[in-house]
């Protein structure tokens, strides 16, 4: 009776060990998957009087496929603690608080004086059932 009482206890004391090697080895899973995803956030960093583009995250019924979901541009007027900023819409002077994580850069078009890349193809194409064939011009 003693023998398997001992022997219970073994049984016992294994389980807790396999119950603590998991609960190391989640730990360690989320800490690598924690500094995975930390290493990929984007630093934003936003200026007053500075143009963004504020995500519009309203639920659409037949959302159509190519329009967009970023809303702007606005005009960033103050950055707070956390995050926190406030813009204006240059439209109606409207002005408001949103989270800086509903906000990205705004890129004007290309300004004058900016050289464009042109490149031109020396090969032309010829597609014919399946297949393409190049000759060269």
């Amino acid at each position: 009776m003693a023998k398997a009482g001992d022997h219970r206890k073994l049984q016992l004391n294994e389980l807790e060990e396999l119950c603590n090697d998991a609960y190391e080895s989640s730990k360690i899973y989320k800490v690598r998957t924690k500094l995975f995803h930390d290493k990929h956030i984007s630093r934003k960093s936003f200026e007053p009087h500075q143009k963004v583009w504020l995500f519009n995250a309203k639920l659409r019924l037949f959302l159509g496929k190519l329009q967009s979901r970023w809303d702007g541009p606005y005009e960033l007027i103050e950055v707070f603690l956390y995050m926190a900023v406030e813009i204006k819409n240059p439209k109606d002077g409207t002005t408001f608080k949103v989270n800086g994580q509903r906000l990205k850069h705004y890129m004007d078009g290309i300004q004058r004086r900016e050289m464009i890349e042109v490149v031109y193809l020396t090969t032309q194409y010829i597609f014919h059932r399946n297949c393409f064939k190049s000759r060269g011009l």
